[in-house]
């Protein structure tokens, strides 16, 4: 009789704990859902950097992650092949940062040449545990265009990394995003809101982020 009551009890339960949740989702149902309104991304601003002084710090351009994200491919690649070019005639350091797996596996348009510098990371920020402050110490390097996948990742905490070492970071924002619009715009958000932050975009504000674009960045 004990067992038969307890079986009774625990099904009354399992009834009341299903009805409960009915009612919840029921009520959940007829309320609207709620629209998130994504940062909206300043216009990209022109630069004139001094090549000596500049660096172009380039973040997995490799397969496979960057081969198989078709904004990587068909948008980013393109603009910062053509920004390389106009880089390296100008003189500007070239340096290249991915994980050890990948480093042989950069792609052909923008693969690295004798003399550039190549850091292999271990953490998203390319700076974290690396040589890459003493190697840009060394050539005199104080101001860094990064371009790379993902914004929302690698660029946006290298970018932090780098101008709480006293870097002024520049971000071409047509050689970056990330796999949806709302993480990109999430992304360039995060870049402009750190702690030396630029939300207007000021261009070339001293050690703080400023959003370009390749065919707006020129060199003397």
């Amino acid at each position: 009789m004990t067992r038969f009551r307890f079986v009774l009890l625990a099904s009354g339960l399992v009834l009341a704990v299903c009805g409960a949740t009915a009612q919840a989702q029921q009520a959940g149902a007829g309320k609207p859902m709620m629209t998130l309104q994504m940062p909206v991304t300043p216009e990209p601003v022109p630069v004139n950097l001094k090549a000596a002084t500049t660096a172009l710090l380039v973040l997995d351009y490799v397969d496979p992650i960057c081969k198989n994200q078709p904004k990587c491919v068909g948008q980013m690649l393109p603009a910062a092949a053509k920004l390389m070019d106009r880089a390296r005639k100008a003189g500007v350091v070239v340096v290249y940062g991915t994980r050890e797996r990948t480093m042989s596996k950069w792609l052909p348009q923008v693969a690295p040449k004798e003399g550039d510098i190549k850091i292999v990371n271990t953490q998203q920020d390319r700076f974290y545990d690396t040589d890459l402050g003493n190697d840009l110490r060394a050539r005199g390097i104080n101001t860094i265009i990064m371009a790379g996948w993902k914004v929302s990742g690698s660029v946006a905490y290298t970018s932090v990394g780098a101008t709480i070492r006293g870097y002024t970071v520049v971000v071409p924002i047509d050689t970056t995003a990330a796999a949806s619009d709302y993480e990109t715009s999430i992304g360039f958000y995060q870049i402009l809101n750190q702690g030396n932050s630029n939300l207007t975009n000021v261009p070339l504000k001293p050690h703080a982020p400023t959003l370009t674009r390749s065919d707006l960045i020129t060199f003397e």
